[in-house]
């Protein structure tokens, strides 16, 4: 897949900033099922019946938890505008970043199993989601089998992009993790409308590290030399690609084919997006 680099394109600072931005606005009146990201696709007259069903909307600031493990699990989450991460903490206090969702995608699903969320959430920039309550979802789903096939669909999402990521972790190289990490943002971006080359990383360096398993100083290391050789500009945590196709190049057949396996850094809508 290459990326096409799109005329006069916004700097990464304008255009992460408009991301957020324009992500707000784009629902910021609607507060029902068809605002969140678990109905798009749906046939238009399958939540008919559901029209007057209302979401709760949470605003969280930079830093802010949305949910720890434990806690009891009473809503799934949309969310609506904004950036998370999720982490994981063993029993010795060791804490590893498990995912990062963009707007549409989904929050909460690790705690439909025993009723209690596994992770923590936490929001990387101002965001605000849709609380969801499970149950009533859950009803929702019962009377409308296009949406029970969604929640499944993205429960086996969720399913198959963990198990991807476990073999990234086993197959690819520090160099190769990185550049598919940068590759899999860009694609994100442009999905969503925004420019897939120049764009603003809210995460630290030591997160992606966690993520991809990788020491703070290999993950600096590796951005360093992707930029000496000119296939990307770094300026702190703005990232613009120069070079899609030398970047495609590096991770050559490391890299799980679209269409076979889960993407291992997409956390995935229930559309599948």
């Amino acid at each position: 897949m290459s990326v096409r680099r799109r005329a006069e394109p916004q700097a990464p600072r304008q255009a992460a900033a408009s991301f957020v931005a324009r992500s707000a606005e784009r629902r910021r009146l609607k507060s029902g099922i068809h605002a969140t990201g678990l109905t798009a696709g749906l046939p238009a007259g399958d939540l008919e019946q559901f029209e007057n069903v209302v979401f709760a909307r949470r605003v969280l600031r930079a830093g802010e938890r949305l949910f720890g493990p434990g806690d009891k699990c009473n809503c799934i989450y949309s969310i609506h505008s904004g950036l998370f991460k999720t982490t994981f903490a063993d029993g010795n206090g060791r804490e590893q970043v498990t995912g990062f969702f963009m707007p549409d995608e989904l929050l909460g699903m690790d705690g439909l199993g025993n009723g209690c969320y596994t992770v923590s959430a936490m929001a990387l920039v101002d965001s605000n989601v849709w609380a969801m309550p499970h149950g009533v979802i859950q009803s929702m789903a019962r009377e409308v089998p296009s949406l029970h096939h969604r929640l499944l669909s993205a429960l086996g999402n969720e399913i198959a992009r963990n198990q991807v990521a476990m073999m990234m972790l086993g197959t690819m190289g520090a160099r190769e993790r990185l550049v598919d990490f940068l590759l899999n943002v860009s694609r994100r971006f442009l999905s969503r409308g925004y420019s897939g080359v120049a764009f603003r990383l809210c995460m630290t360096r030591s997160e992606i590290g966690s993520y991809l398993g990788l020491s703070l100083e290999t993950v600096s290391r590796h951005f360093s030399a992707l930029d000496r050789e000119g296939l990307i500009e770094v300026r702190q945590r703005e990232i613009s690609i120069l070079d899609v196709q030398g970047l495609e190049r590096i991770v050559g057949s490391c890299r799980a084919s679209p269409g076979k396996h889960a993407d291992p850094f997409a956390c995935m809508s229930p559309s599948g997006r």
